[in-house]
């Protein structure tokens, strides 16, 4: 199947894209998708990339790894100005609590770094659980699977590769 992965113009002036599991698994799905390098801000956030992109924030999804009551990992995607209600989580998914994992946690169950976390191919297999606003905008930007490297691609994406599900706990 061939796939087309357009690269901004900020990329002719940027350091080599390092190759990620992310962008490795997008190009072998065939995901047409474009890279989008900014200067990484430590803790900046979707604040930073999406300022530094002259992105709506809104439409920067940020991939959080929570941890139901059993201590079982899992990926909530949501909109970059937004945050999660870990309470409404757990009312979705029937369990008594959920709660973000600690960086290392996180880092260990992903396989990437905090501040690059990808929702694509990440190193161990967790269901996913994608905010259900963020699938009616025309085009989001995501991790790729480093810091300061964002792809855009369309939502549909996040429900047909990742098999992500619905779901309303945005606050």
């Amino acid at each position: 199947m061939d796939h087309d992965v357009r690269v901004d113009a900020e990329m002719a002036r940027r350091p080599k894209i390092p190759s990620t599991p992310a962008l490795r698994m997008l190009t072998a799905r065939g995901v047409e998708f474009t890279l989008h390098p900014y200067e990484y801000v430590e803790h900046g956030g979707s604040a930073a990339s999406s300022a530094a992109l002259g992105v709506d924030e809104h439409h920067v999804v940020k991939t959080l790894i929570f941890e139901d009551a059993e201590q079982q990992p899992l990926i909530v995607l949501m909109h970059g100005d937004r945050s999660v209600s870990a309470k409404q989580l757990a009312r979705v998914l029937g369990t008594r609590s959920t709660r973000p994992c600690a960086p290392a946690t996180a880092e260990r169950h992903s396989g990437y770094r905090v501040g690059g976390t990808s929702p694509f191919g990440v190193r161990r297999r967790m269901p996913v659980y994608v905010e259900r606003s963020v699938l009616a905008l025309p085009r989001v930007w995501i991790n790729g699977g480093a810091r300061g490297l964002l792809v855009s691609l369309a939502p549909a994406v996040l429900t047909e590769l990742l098999a992500a599900t619905p779901v309303e706990v945005a606050r």
